[in-house]
């Protein structure tokens, strides 16, 4: 077995299959079938088993897959740190992102960490809950992750950065009944047509609580993506509830952001693997602690 191997076979489950894995990798593909072959047999058992034209991840190809990231992360880091060593600049760090602190504290670490290391790049993945940021972090398909939750959180096995705590306010269109930077109640939302997140998410629950206790108020969009929430708030078709991380670009693009007394919290943390991270990851980390640091004016928290 050699990293090699390991790299065809996690291009083979990034891309579905072995000769989209082959342009990818700019090999033929006769040769990256040839080395999974090899591997299989090394191994002693089958990695994929092959439906009509497609491949799926047998039970060890899934046992596989964890470990081989690992592999080749560790060979990452040493590359990466024999390059440092060497005077030189570059690398990758890649990040679990949930939406809303995708846009704040993320754009401003990004934006610096820019300034700082023009030469490492900065790659982002999708995540829509703390679960499927804990999950990319821990399988090694991120080193990072950074996510938002009802109450500081604790995750077996990862360190904990805790960066923030972002009070949710309301953002409206900008010729309705709500002033920008007003203070306002919940009950004060009585009547408003809101736009809402599906049932689960800190920012729903915080609608339902809205909706209960007002009898004029309806929810009238429901979206899974939260990038859709502000324009459809631009364009009159009701206000949301969202995390202050939102305030200055909805403000830019014209909505009003008020307040709200009282409110829930989201936390924001950064999670890591205790181990295993390359040097760009570590730098990114280390800066996101001096944010924390700054935003919550104390020094920043690390749990394992």
């Amino acid at each position: 077995m050699d990293a090699r191997q390991l790299e065809y076979f996690l291009a083979i489950v990034e891309h579905g299959g072995f000769s989209k894995a082959a342009a990818a990798l700019h090999v033929a593909q006769p040769s990256l079938s040839q080395a999974m072959a090899n591997l299989e047999a090394d191994l002693g058992v089958a990695l994929f088993h092959r439906v009509g034209r497609g491949v799926v991840l047998s039970e060890a190809g899934q046992e596989l897959l964890e470990p081989s990231r690992r592999v080749l992360r560790d060979l990452a880091a040493v590359r990466d740190t024999a390059a440092g060593l060497a005077g030189l600049r570059g690398g990758r760090v890649e990040i679990a992102t949930m939406p809303s602190p995708g846009i704040e504290p993320l754009t401003t670490l990004i934006r610096r960490f820019a300034e700082l290391h023009p030469s490492v790049t900065v790659s982002t993945q999708a995540a829509f809950t703390p679960d499927e940021v804990v999950s990319l972090v821990r399988s090694g398909a991120c080193e990072l992750g950074l996510l938002g939750s009802a109450a500081p959180g604790q995750w077996s096995g990862l360190n904990v950065l805790h960066v923030e705590e972002q009070p949710f306010v309301a953002v409206a269109p900008p010729d309705g009944t709500i002033e920008d930077g007003s203070t306002i109640r919940p009950e004060d939302l009585s009547g408003q047509k809101l736009i809402a997140s599906r049932t689960g998410s800190l920012m729903r629950s915080i609608v339902d609580d809205i909706t209960a206790g007002g009898a004029s108020t309806e929810i009238v969009t429901v979206v899974d993506h939260r990038t859709s929430i502000l324009p459809l708030v631009i364009a009159g078709v009701g206000v949301a509830v969202l995390p202050s991380s939102w305030t200055s670009l909805a403000r830019r693009c014209g909505a009003v952001v008020a307040p709200i007394e009282p409110t829930a919290h989201l936390h924001v943390a950064m999670v890591s693997l205790p181990a295993h991270l390359t040097p760009a990851a570590r730098g990114f980390l280390a800066l996101t602690g001096a944010l924390a640091q700054r935003r919550r004016g104390t020094p920043p928290t690390h749990d394992a």
